[in-house]
Parts: C-alpha cells; sequence; structure tokens
C-alpha cells in the first residue's frame, strides 16, 4: 500500500537525479523543473502509462507516475523529492508505518532537523508546520499561508550554513550532511521551502512620462553625425597610436564641443535614443556638460532620476524646471529635494534673484553639514554683491577651516568689504615706497599669523618649499584691492609700479601676488601689465601667462599670441594657445601654421608638436583647409634631413586637412533647417573619405 505521505514510492531509477540538476530544479522552481521534464510528465498524466524508459510501478500502486498522482497541487513535493536525489526516500523504498526515516544519514538527518516534517517523516516541500500525515501538500497550506505570506523553510542559521559552507568549500568547512552531494541536495530543499508561499511583489508606480520637447528634431544627417562622434568618444578612437604618433584619422570626440554649441546655437532637441550616451559624455567631461543638458533638454532630466551615474544632471539641470514665481514650490524643492537638486535650485534662484538665493541659503544654514555648506557658499559666486557681505562675515566663524577660506576668498573679491580693508591695512604695512630714494619698493613680510589673520582667510602653514613671512605676504597681497597699490606707491600706473625695483629679493613672490589679484578681480590693466610684451620669454614674468592672458579680451588674447609665437615659436605656445577664442582669428591661426612650416623645415619631427596641431585641428578656421591643403603632399627628403620626417608631417598635415573639412561639413549639416539629410554630395564624403586616405598619401 502507499506510504503515510499519500503517494507512492517511485523506484530508484525513476527519481535518481544528480545534485546539479536537483539544486538547479530548485532555484529554477517548479515550473521550471517540470517544463524540463515535460515529456515525461505530460505522457504520464495523458495515458497513464509510465515512459519507456522508466520501469513500471510495483503491483499495487497507482498507475500514474511518480510525482503525477496528486495533480499541479503536489507540484512542490514533486520538486522536493527531486531535489533530494538519490538520497532521497523514494530511492531507499515505502517509510515504515510509524514514520521512521530509513535510508542514509543524510535522510536521517533532514528527518531529525526538519520543523516541518510530519511524525519524523521526510521532509514536505511547502508544507505548513505539523502537516497531516496523508494529505496532499499544498502550496500555502499552514498558518501562513493562506494570506500570502511568505512561509519559512528552515531556520537562517541553517541556510548560513549551508551557504558558508559552499562558499569556503568542502576541503575547508565540513558540509551539513557530510559530502558535496548531501550539501547540494540540502540547499536545492532549502530553495525550495524559501520560496514557498512568497507573497508576488507588489507593482510599483508608474513613473510620470518625461515631459515633452517641442523644439525642432536634428535633420538625418546631423543625428548620424552626432551617433558616430559619440561612438568614437566612447570606443576611444581617434587617439595616439604605438610610439605616442596620433593616428591618421581625425578625433571626432574632440569635436563634440563644437557640435553641441552649434546644435544649441539652432535649437535643436535631441535624439531620444542618444540620450543615455550623450548623458554619458557628459558624465565623464564636465566641460561638456553645461552644453549638454541644454541640447538634451528635460528628458535627460527625467532620465537622470532612474540612474545614479547621471545624477550630475538632476545639479546641473534642474535650472532649467525652477517653477518661476512660485515660492512654496521653491521652498519645498530646497527643504525636501535630494543635495543635487538643492544646489542646482541654489544656483538657479542666485542668477535670478541673488537676494533670494541668499535668504534661501540662510534658512537651513545652522542645519547643513559642514561638506554641504562649502558647496552652497561656492554657489554665491553667481551674482555675489555687498548685500552677500554680513552673511559671509558670519562664515569666517564657521567651525569648518575650508569654509572659512571660501567665505574669505568671496569678501576678497568685494573691494569694499570689511574684509578687503583689513587686508589692505595690513599689506600697507607691508609694502612701500622706499623713503631713501623713492625709486624702489621696499617690503617687510609679517612675522607672525595671528588669530585674526586666520579668521581672515591666511593659512598658518605654508606649502613644502615655501617660507613662512612669504606664504603669509602673498596672501595678504593677493587679497588686497589692486587699487590700493597706486595710492600707496605714490600714484603710479600699473605698469610703471610693475617695473619698480624690489629691494632684498622679494620680487617675485610680491609680483606673484600681483599677478593673484588680478586674476581673482579680473583686473585687465593689471593682467595687461604684468604679463608684459610678447616678445618677453614666460621665464622672465611672474605668475600664469595663461591665466592673466584670459583676463584680457578675446581680440587682444588672439593677437598677443600671435606675436608671442612669432617671437618664441610653438615650444611654449601650448600654454596660451588654449585660452584663446575658437575659432582663432586669422592672425594667430596663420602665426602657428607658420611655425608648424618653420619646424618641419627644420627637421623636426610633427609628434613633438602634436598638442598644438590637435588645437589647431579644433580651433583653426575650417576655411583654411583647401589654403592648407598643399602642405598635405609628401615631399621628397632633402640632403640632411632626418629619415621619413617629410612622410610623418604630410600625415599630420592630412589630418589637419581632414579634420577642417570635417568641421566644415558638421556645420553645414547643423545648419539645414528643412530636416533633409546632407545632399551636397561633396562637404561629407569628402571628409569621411580624407578620415581613411587624407589627401595627399
Amino acid at each position: 500500500m502507499p506510504p503515510a505521505g499519500g503517494r507512492r514510492a517511485a523506484p530508484a531509477e525513476a527519481t535518481r537525479s544528480v545534485p546539479g540538476e536537483a539544486l538547479r530544479d530548485a532555484v529554477d522552481g517548479t515550473e521550471t523543473a517540470g517544463a524540463r521534464r515535460g515529456t515525461r510528465m505530460t505522457n504520464a498524466a495523458g495515458n497513464g502509462t509510465a515512459p519507456a524508459h522508466e520501469p513500471e510501478s510495483a503491483p499495487g500502486t497507482p498507475s500514474a507516475p511518480y510525482g503525477a498522482a496528486n495533480g499541479p497541487e503536489d507540484a512542490p513535493a514533486v520538486l522536493h523529492d527531486a531535489a533530494t536525489g538519490p538520497h532521497g526516500g523514494a530511492a531507499t523504498g515505502p517509510e515504515s508505518a510509524s514514520g521512521a526515516p530509513h535510508g542514509t544519514p543524510v535522510e536521517r538527518h533532514r528527518a531529525v532537523d526538519d520543523p516541518h516534517s510530519a511524525a519524523g517523516g521526510p521532509v514536505r516541500a511547502a508544507g505548513g508546520p505539523h502537516h497531516a500525515a496523508g494529505g496532499p501538500v499544498r502550496r500555502g497550506d499552514g498558518p501562513d499561508g493562506a494570506g500570502g505570506r511568505r512561509i519559512s523553510g528552515g531556520s537562517g542559521e541553517e541556510w548560513g550554513e549551508l551557504v558558508a559552507a559552499a562558499l569556503l568549500g568542502a576541503e575547508r568547512r565540513r558540509p551539513p550532511g557530510g559530502s558535496v552531494r548531501a550539501l547540494l541536495d540540502k540547499a536545492a530543499a532549502e530553495t525550495v521551502r524559501r520560496r514557498a508561499g512568497a507573497r508576488p511583489a507588489v507593482p510599483g508606480r508608474r513613473p510620470v512620462p518625461a515631459p515633452e520637447d517641442t523644439r525642432t528634431p536634428l535633420p538625418a544627417a546631423a543625428e548620424r553625425r552626432l551617433a558616430a562622434l559619440l561612438a568614437d568618444r566612447a570606443g576611444g578612437a581617434g587617439q595616439t597610436g604605438s610610439a605616442g604618433r596620433r593616428t591618421a584619422g581625425p578625433d571626432l570626440g574632440e569635436l563634440l564641443p563644437q557640435w553641441l554649441a552649434e546644435a544649441n546655437a539652432q535649437g535643436y532637441r535631441a535624439p531620444a535614443a542618444l540620450l543615455p550616451a550623450l548623458l554619458d559624455a557628459a558624465r565623464a567631461r564636465t566641460d561638456l556638460r553645461a552644453e549638454t543638458l541644454a541640447f538634451a533638454g528635460p528628458r535627460a532630466l527625467w532620465l537622470a532620476r532612474y540612474n545614479p551615474d547621471w545624477k550630475f544632471a538632476l545639479r546641473d539641470g534642474v535650472r532649467q524646471q525652477l517653477p518661476d514665481e512660485e515660492p512654496e514650490a521653491v521652498d519645498k524643492l530646497w527643504q525636501e529635494g535630494l543635495f543635487a537638486e538643492r544646489m542646482a535650485l541654489l544656483s538657479a534662484v542666485r542668477r535670478r534673484d541673488p537676494a533670494a538665493g541668499l535668504r534661501l541659503l540662510a534658512s537651513t544654514w545652522r542645519t547643513e553639514r559642514a561638506e554641504d555648506r562649502l558647496m552652497f557658499l561656492d554657489a554665491l559666486r553667481q551674482g555675489l554683491g555687498p548685500a552677500d557681505e554680513p552673511f559671509l562675515e558670519r562664515a569666517l566663524s564657521d567651525r569648518s577651516r575650508t569654509v572659512r577660506a571660501t567665505a574669505a576668498e568671496l569678501l576678497a573679491t568685494l573691494p569694499d568689504s570689511a574684509l578687503a580693508a583689513r587686508m589692505a591695512e595690513r599689506a600697507r604695512s607691508c609694502v612701500a615706497l622706499d623713503r631713501v630714494g623713492g625709486t624702489g619698493i621696499v617690503v617687510e613680510a609679517p612675522h607672525e599669523c595671528d588669530a585674526d589673520m586666520q579668521r581672515d582667510g591666511v593659512m598658518a602653514k605654508p606649502p613644502t618649499g615655501r617660507g613662512e613671512r612669504a606664504w603669509w605676504l602673498s596672501q595678504i597681497v593677493e587679497a588686497t584691492p589692486l587699487g590700493v597699490w597706486q595710492e600707496r606707491l605714490g600714484g603710479l600706473s600699473p605698469e610703471r609700479i610693475v617695473a619698480l625695483p624690489v629691494a632684498d629679493g622679494w620680487r617675485d613672490d610680491l609680483h606673484a601676488a600681483w599677478c593673484g589679484a588680478a586674476v581673482r578681480q579680473g583686473n585687465a590693466e593689471w593682467a595687461r601689465a604684468l604679463i608684459g610684451e610678447p616678445t618677453e620669454p614666460f621665464a622672465q614674468g611672474p605668475g600664469d601667462p595663461a591665466k592673466l592672458l584670459s583676463v584680457l579680451p578675446e581680440e587682444e588674447r588672439g593677437a598677443w599670441a600671435a606675436r608671442f609665437i612669432a617671437a618664441h615659436g610653438l615650444s611654449e605656445a601650448f600654454r596660451i594657445l588654449g585660452v584663446c577664442g575658437v575659432p582663432w582669428p586669422v592672425p594667430l591661426g596663420r602665426a602657428v601654421v607658420d611655425a608648424l612650416e618653420i619646424a618641419r623645415e627644420a627637421g623636426s619631427y610633427p609628434w613633438s608638436f602634436s598638442g598644438v596641431m590637435g588645437l589647431a585641428e579644433r580651433c583653426l578656421d575650417p576655411s583654411d583647409a583647401e589654403r592648407l591643403a598643399p602642405l598635405a603632399a609628401v615631399p621628397g627628403e632633402r640632403e640632411g634631413e632626418s629619415p621619413g620626417a617629410g612622410a610623418y608631417w604630410a600625415e599630420s598635415f592630412q589630418r589637419l586637412v581632414a579634420t577642417l573639412r570635417l568641421r566644415s561639413a558638421m556645420l553645414a549639416e547643423l545648419r539645414e533647417h528643412d530636416g533633409s539629410s546632407h545632399t551636397e554630395g561633396d562637404g561629407t564624403d569628402r571628409a569621411e573619405h580624407d578620415t581613411n586616405r587624407p589627401r595627399g598619401a
């Protein structure tokens, strides 16, 4: 007669399975396990006979094959028995009437440990506690089953032992049951029990649809071009090859900033399919973020809420969705928003109404974390004015040293602030005209850094290699309004002040501090005086010439750089070319190309100027392509010339010409407003052709 569980014991061959299959079945779940045995179970349920590859049932037992007697409701038990493999009760024959376990020690271990077994009987998957011996096993039976709540499948300690043994390995830790096979069998059964009776996941709310972007869609040719630029950026194409040489094709990824600027100028919207790639590009390059988010529009902000990697967009892009004239909405976002959203909100409010932004920050200042206070304080640069001084003065007493330093830096940019006045008083006591001859400057640097100086942002500890007194002096002078010096030094102009001799070797420290003040205060007159004439080499000037040059008007920058390159060549030009406007003015472009030709004639190799050549590709006017095309021809080697240098120079100029043509085609595609693809036939095709086989090769 059938055993107490209500099902017959199947022959050993019918239930034997390797432990790996049992565990796989258990992990896949009942339906997958059943599908794996689909042919056998379907045939058996349909005709009441056992499959050909299984032995017939013993006389006196039900004719349905093992596992099908009780129908679908018994599926969890079928899965359990399949998972237990050759150690299960089916492989050892029927159990005794009393329910005492027979067979292997593993089976006895299950019978003793399992809280869901009946009278020491075999483990029954998904049955409730103390399941009746004769009833079918049903999913959800037991006190917790009716409501769909998860029914515990054994103690957490037991499952932890299984996981630990599997991770460490049987050689390091004895698995439960004593063997790897027993470990897998038990893991299979435990997996089924842990899954049995689980409540389905609660469906989440559907996301609010992304807002519409009503701007003009990109022309088809421009969309293809954007996809190529983004793919090149992700793949890293167009970079340097072996031995530091640049590859022959244009570096498309470096053209992305110009493409985005032109697309925004034309008022296009981003293709939805390319938004993820655009956000990835902006994440990798901070210089792309402003243009990328402007081009990507509100849909990019919508996407950024669902991907932590794009959270920068919430900080940099929420300004586009600032609730206009809705103080309650602004206050709610400030009180409840994420840090990135609050940061963007503060910047946007400051841009529109500096006083309102300051009130917003002051309302929560005392409760903010130190790192957040620092970032919020830095946002006050937008719209900074005298009205911010009282708040910044209070910030000088902040607990955080970095917050105090930032507050002092902001106050120093306000020429009429109390801090600027205090710094000016200190500077006057340190720097003066020579009383004897009146034709030079004498310096008496501070001998100590007192508490008041430190409160005003003077850092006491100098960087490595810098003397204390020189360090304190430079900080004081840099924070002093530049107008003080004309009053202090006899009413002289900045050019004449800079030309005065400085006693006792303090010239470099004093001039470097003036350079820092000129850059911080954006004073073009002092920057012009300090940078000097383009004919002077950098080594004789103080500070960073590129920073000083950035203070000058754009046209003046280009003219100064062109004269500098004409006088000194390209060896020191890379720093100053980076701050010149794009495209370069005609005089600057010609000066760069002339210097490259001179370097080629001198027998140099082009990769010594790869940085300048890369800037030329991006910054020369695209209309110069045809004028430069003759330089791409491979010249014959002359006597005394480095072997192969001419061919390398030709390759570099081919790349330059191809990139200029590509930029020209790129701009033409974006300036098509009819939405059709680029059909002029020469620009795009020729530029792409030049990428693969440069002109003149």
